[in-house]
C-alpha cells in the first residue's frame, strides 16, 4: 500500500476484509497506523477504526506489543464516541490486555461494557470472545444468561411481541445473545436448557430464509460441501440449494462472508467445517432424521467440529485456498467476500 495514498471508510473496510490474507500483515498494520499520523484519512473520523484494523492485524500475527499501542491509541481516538466501534475497539483492547498479562485491567474495561449486551447486537460476540481470550468464559456464560433473562422479562412485560421468539427477525438482539451463549455453553460442556434449545430453534431456520441471497447463513451453514459434494448434495435433496447457494461459487461467497463477519465480531481460530454427502447421508439415519433437516445438519457439523475435518481460516494470501479450488486465495475466495 504506497504511502501517498489517502485512504477512504471504504478503503478501510476493504481492508478489514483482506488484510489478514495479505502477503505482509504487518506492513498493513503499520501502513494504517502512519495514515492516522500523516493526515492521510479522508474521513479524520476514521482515525480510530484505522488503528483498530491495525491492532487486529498485529494481534492475528501475536505481536502484542504493537498491538496494543495500537489499541491504546484507538481507544484514546474514540475517546469521545459511544457508538459500536468505538465499544468494538474497546472490547479489543481488553483482549489484548489479557493477552499480556493485564487481566484486572481487562476486566475492568470489559464490565463498563457489559450493559451493551442488551442494547448492540455485535456486542455479545466481541465480548464473550474478549472473555474467552482471557481464560474468563464461564464469567462470559454468567454476563450472557444475565442479558438474556433481562431481555425476555423485558418482552414479556411488552404487549407488543410474546416472550420466546417464533423466527429470527422477530427475535432481534434476543437472537444474537442465545446464540452467543449457546457457543459458550458448548465451549463449557454444559448441559442444554431450555434457552439453548430455543437457540438451537432459531438457529435451525425456522424463518425460512437461511442461504437465500441477502440474508447471514446460520450457524450449520459453516458446513463447507467440495465441489463434487456440492453437486451430489443438490442432486440428492434439491431442497438443500435454498440453504447452501444454487451453484458453488454462490456456496463458497456466502461462507466467506460469513467467516469475515465472525471475524469482524472480534471470533478467532476461525474453521470451515469440511462435510461429505456421504458422511451426512450415514449420519441421518443414525440419528433418527433426514438430511434436509436442519437440526440433522447442525448435530453432524458439531460432529465434524470435534474431529479433523477442519480447515483453517484465513489462509494466507498467496497460499492455496482453503476451498481446494488450487487457486490462490487472493485469486479465489477472498474476492468473494465483497460481493
Amino acid at each position: 500500500m504506497p504511502t501517498t495514498n489517502v485512504l477512504s471508510s471504504a478503503d478501510l473496510t476493504e481492508l478489514r476484509q483482506s488484510a489478514l490474507g495479505a502477503a505482509n500483515p504487518l506492513g498493513v498494520a503499520a501502513e494504517l497506523a502512519d495514515a492516522a499520523d500523516q493526515g492521510r484519512l479522508a474521513d479524520p473520523t476514521d482515525t480510530g477504526y484505522a488503528l483498530t484494523l491495525a491492532a487486529e492485524i498485529a494481534e492475528s500475527r501475536s505481536k502484542l506489543d504493537a498491538a496494543l499501542r495500537y489499541a491504546d491509541r484507538a481507544v484514546e481516538a474514540y475517546r469521545t464516541r459511544d457508538d459500536n466501534r468505538a465499544a468494538f475497539s474497546r472490547a479489543l483492547h481488553a483482549r489484548i490486555l489479557f493477552r499480556v498479562g493485564r487481566a484486572d485491567e481487562a476486566v475492568e474495561e470489559l464490565t463498563a461494557l457489559r450493559p451493551l449486551l442488551t442494547e448492540q447486537a455485535d456486542a455479545p460476540a466481541y465480548i464473550s470472545a474478549a472473555l474467552d481470550a482471557g481464560g474468563r468464559t464461564s464469567l462470559a456464560e454468567q454476563w450472557l444468561t444475565a442479558a438474556v433473562e433481562t431481555v425476555m422479562a423485558d418482552r414479556a412485560a411488552s404487549a407488543e411481541q410474546p416472550t420466546e421468539p417464533r423466527d429470527r427477525e422477530s427475535a432481534g438482539i434476543l437472537f444474537f445473545l442465545l446464540q452467543q451463549r449457546h457457543r459458550v455453553r458448548r465451549d463449557l460442556a454444559l448441559s442444554h436448557d431450555q434457552n439453548d434449545n430455543l437457540a438451537d430453534r432459531l438457529e435451525s431456520g425456522l424463518t425460512g430464509t437461511a442461504g437465500r441471497a441477502g440474508t447471514e447463513p446460520t450457524a450449520n451453514d459453516l458446513l463447507f460441501w467440495p465441489k463434487d459434494d456440492f453437486e451430489r448434495l443438490r442432486s440428492d435433496w434439491p431442497a438443500l440449494a435454498e440453504t447452501y447457494g444454487r451453484d458453488w461459487d454462490e456456496h463458497r461467497a456466502g461462507l466467506e462472508r460469513e467467516l469475515v463477519r465472525l471475524a469482524g465480531g472480534g471470533r478467532t481460530g476461525l474453521t470451515v467445517l469440511k462435510g461429505s454427502t456421504g458422511g451426512l447421508a450415514g449420519f441421518a439415519p443414525q440419528r433418527g432424521g433426514d438430511p434436509t433437516d436442519p437440526k440433522i445438519r447442525a448435530a453432524y457439523a458439531q460432529e465434524l467440529s470435534s474431529g479433523t475435518s477442519q480447515i483453517p481460516w484465513p489462509p494466507e494470501r498467496n497460499d492455496a485456498c482453503w476451498c481446494g479450488s488450487g487457486t490462490k486465495y487472493k485469486k479465489c475466495c477472498l474476492p468473494r467476500s465483497r460481493g
